[in-house]
């Protein structure tokens, strides 16, 4: 256990960000597979967080500790690979941005129509409220669904939304989920968005004609209330280990390695502490197990997509090695038709999206995740979306969340609509 995490974890009790002093965030751009995977090697080896992951020729941004500073911009420089600083003052910045942060309506009005605003972050419990009240007000095609709490005792919920009450087999299923990583808040609102266009204000009714829909906005209830009241940055869920003293101190596990398919093989720390802590055992989390359930529940499940930030890739299996499944064309396919539609509307900005297998792009195997786990139990079409990030800071500004959910929902339903045609 390093001394200095145990040292954060005391300090951070008694002043906002304060774990944080000290701390650099530096933008790091490989040129070439091999200065990625090399990357991915320092970054295990010092247990850094990397906030947005870098692709080839693409910036990331990776948050470094002052015990490892020296460290890791030697070894960046032994090896080529460009970097520079992003903020040298990790905790002052982070003061700055909760302006941004503190549950108040940005200045411009929101211009979507429906119970929920997306000018500003919601709360767990204004999401959830919204997905009753809309179920409420349309109960004969959508529902609200609590199959248990989380390890805190908030709900997790999610909406099914069907017109024929999920009786029809012969109707794919289409499952999104956000908010897998507490810090992820952007990942939430795409996915209360769909609620909003396939409930609220229909545009286009073949959606609910062709398919049933599972949407799980916040998987991770306890982690992003964390987030947000308070350490910003926390990513994972919140249980401890009855009787385990230092899961007291680094209580958590990183929902998306915690699924059962080559759990804690590659891309994860059996440090407590760490962001990619994968758990005890496969499935220990009870969010990881409403995901599994849902999965298992539903066999006609075509497409599964789970977001989350940042970075502007499509990504599908297999994660763990890079390796292509028998479904590989199929998958690039639809990819490409969902960053067609999205590059088509989205802001000059954003960078373009990238499609393309998830170990390739990030040059490195990620173990346990939801997308591979999908994929493994008869999902064809299983994708990790990382939404865009303008790295201006550690959070997208909420100015942007209106841009972002409708272009998204241009790609789900691109996505949709070529999946169906591929089935």
């Amino acid at each position: 256990m390093k001394v200095w995490l145990l040292g954060i974890l005391i300090v951070a009790a008694y002043a906002k960000h304060e774990e944080y002093d000290g701390w650099t965030s530096y933008y790091v751009v490989p040129y070439d597979f091999d200065q990625l995977e090399a990357f991915n090697f320092v970054v295990q080896k010092y247990d850094l967080d990397v906030y947005g992951h870098p692709a080839i020729k693409r910036e990331g941004l990776v948050l470094v500790d002052p015990a490892n500073k020296k460290n890791f911009t030697d070894a960046l420089e032994e090896l080529g690979i460009k970097y520079r600083i992003h903020t040298e003052d990790m905790k002052t910045h982070l003061n700055l941005e909760d302006q941004m942060f503190t549950d108040k309506v940005s200045a411009s009005p929101s211009r979507i129509g429906g119970r929920l605003p997306y000018n500003q972050y919601q709360s767990v419990e204004a999401i959830h409220k919204y997905m009753d009240d809309v179920a409420a007000a349309h109960p004969n095609i959508a529902r609200v669904v609590t199959p248990t709490n989380s390890f805190h005792g908030q709900p997790i919920k999610y909406m099914r939304i069907s017109t024929t009450n999920f009786q029809d087999s012969r109707k794919p299923v289409i499952f999104l989920d956000g908010g897998m990583h507490g810090r992820e808040w952007l990942s939430i609102p795409p996915v209360t968005y769909a609620i909003n266009q396939l409930v609220e204000n229909v545009t286009d009714p073949t959606l609910l004609s062709r398919f049933d829909w599972i949407l799980l906005p916040i998987v991770n209830p306890d982690g992003y209330r964390f987030s947000r009241q308070g350490s910003v940055t926390w990513r994972k869920s919140r249980s401890i280990v009855p009787g385990n003293q230092w899961s007291l101190m680094c209580p958590g596990v990183d929902i998306d390695r915690n699924f059962d398919f080559v759990w804690n093989t590659i891309g994860t720390s059996d440090n407590l502490c760490s962001y990619v802590y994968p758990g005890e055992r496969p499935f220990s989390e009870v969010e990881a197990r409403v995901v599994r359930d849902i999965l298992h529940q539903h066999r006609n499940i075509l497409m599964y997509i789970s977001f989350s930030s940042f970075g502007s890739f499509i990504m599908y299996p297999w994660a763990f090695d890079g390796s292509l499944s028998e479904h590989a064309f199929r998958q690039h396919a639809v990819g490409i038709s969902m960053a067609d539609a999205i590059n088509a509307a989205k802001h000059p900005n954003f960078l373009n999206y990238r499609v393309g297998n998830a170990g390739l792009i990030r040059g490195s195997g990620m173990a346990g995740t939801s997308v591979d786990y999908a994929h493994s139990v008869g999902v064809p079409l299983a994708y990790s979306i990382e939404l865009p990030g303008l790295f201006g800071g550690y959070w997208m500004d909420p100015i942007w969340i209106e841009q972002i959910v409708i272009e998204t929902w241009e790609g789900v339903k691109a996505g949709a609509r070529r999946a169906l045609a591929t089935n």
